[in-house]
């Protein structure tokens, strides 16, 4: 469920209404809901309370430090994978002791930089970084505290570019060699073993590939604990939200319809995982992201212009793929509904940004209704994967980010201001 809805007609995130901000602070303009992370944080953490856990948030989902801030004042640990997302929870008041590191691609400084901040656990890609973190920690006199990354071979069921648990795929190492890597890995002087890790896919929408995976790694996990007395098991992310129908899931009488049964939830979730967990009697950690900030975020735009061409007809917003990249890189849906309640004739609809690209389209013949130029659309679920995968392209600002609690919001980004994308930049001296 989330906290976006109608109030007399007009679309509200918990008490503001959305057209005051955008009144306010302009658009395309991000608006998140502190009770809808608060309360996806704290179903998860309920769910999962019959063992000891960590819920480590996904930060690359959305890292704006005030989502951040409302995460870490609830008791969240954070799943990065880099060195800046390591500073940026520190910037936002989280501990990286509660934080894992992982990533195919850690860097020597990287490395380094997350001992020194004594850093939960390592998620280590490959045996070629395993060897580079037993280095850097030598240099620096300490222990390493790491959890291999196994690749369990298990098929998620989604998109191909977010699917990371087949072999396939870049990331893990294959379940078959990890007895081996632990085996090598012990012999190492300046190696903690503290855990196992997976992590299959994103968006999962059944419990099936879940358990699968944690089937297969759970009789692993308990011979690496007797050997090597590893103290946790990281099952990842992944757990899917509600893309469709999304307005609509933030009425909890919504959940009780036939189209929302076979929607994964935390209590299916917990419910199926755990009998095959809790015997382990390791600690339980799981790292998400989408699940947590995606329903608690929306991006707002405005209609700039109506353009019809044959049977075609475009609704040209101010929003655009630098804003939002997902429709374009992952063909992926948003339900776009008007800020503004509307009873005009349903048109199927084009929503296209200004980008001179034919891949800026949030939507191919969509049924909504009409649109006129000034007119407000919300494009729903965009709390994950959103701003932060944003960018400047066409020289186009970032947009403003804002935070709701209640009857309050504030800023927790400005928007950018044009010139501030080419500080740094430079002509060279020959170009006089």
């Amino acid at each position: 469920m989330h906290d976006f809805r109608y109030v007399r007609g007009r679309l509200q995130c918990e008490g503001v209404s959305i057209e005051s901000l955008v009144k306010k602070h302009g658009s395309p303009l991000y608006v998140y809901s502190s009770n809808t992370l608060s309360n996806n944080f704290n179903k998860l953490k309920d769910a999962l309370s019959s063992l000891d856990h960590l819920i480590c948030f996904a930060m690359k989902s959305n890292s704006n430090l005030g989502v951040m801030r409302t995460l870490s004042d609830l008791g969240s640990g954070f799943d990065t994978v880099s060195g800046g997302e390591i500073k940026r929870v520190i910037a936002a008041g989280g501990n990286p002791r509660k934080c894992v590191f992982a990533g195919v691609g850690k860097t020597e400084e990287e490395i380094a930089f997350a001992l020194s901040k004594g850093i939960y656990s390592f998620n280590v890609e490959s045996e070629p970084e395993l060897l580079r973190i037993n280095r850097i920690a030598g240099k620096l006199k300490q222990k390493a505290p790491v959890a291999i990354r196994v690749n369990p071979n298990v098929d998620a069921k989604t998109h191909k570019k977010i699917t990371t648990g087949t072999y396939e795929n870049k990331f893990g190492i294959a379940f078959e060699k990890i007895p081996g890597v632990y085996a090598r890995a012990a012999k190492l002087k300046h190696i903690r073993l503290r855990g196992l890790q997976m992590h299959i896919g994103s968006q999962l929408t059944q419990v099936k590939p879940f358990a699968d995976a944690v089937k297969k790694v759970a009789p692993l996990a308990a011979r690496l604990k007797a050997k090597y007395n590893i103290e946790f098991l990281s099952i990842g992310g992944g757990i899917g939200i509600v893309y469709e129908n999304a307005l609509a899931s933030g009425n909890p009488d919504w959940w009780n319809r036939k189209e929302a049964r076979n929607i994964l939830t935390p209590e299916k979730y917990a419910a199926t995982l755990l009998p095959n967990l809790e015997p382990l009697e390791l600690k339980l950690l799981i790292e998400p992201g989408r699940f947590i900030s995606g329903n608690a975020g929306i991006l707002v735009s405005r209609v700039e212009y109506v353009k019809q061409t044959g049977k075609k007809y475009f609704a040209i917003v101010d929003a655009a793929m630098n804003d939002l990249i997902r429709p374009a890189f992952y063909e992926s849906y948003h339900e776009i509904v008007p800020v503004k309640q509307s009873k005009k004739r349903v048109i199927a609809t084009d929503i296209v940004g200004g980008i001179c690209e034919t891949g800026d389209t949030f939507c191919k013949d969509r049924p909504i209704p009409r649109v006129s130029e000034g007119d407000l659309i919300a494009m729903l679920s965009a709390g994950a994967y959103g701003f932060v995968m944003a960018g400047t392209y066409n020289t186009r600002p970032m947009p403003a980010e804002i935070l709701v609690k209640g009857r309050k919001s504030t800023v927790v980004r400005k928007r950018q201001k044009i010139k501030d994308i080419w500080v740094g930049e430079s002509t060279a001296p020959w170009q006089k």
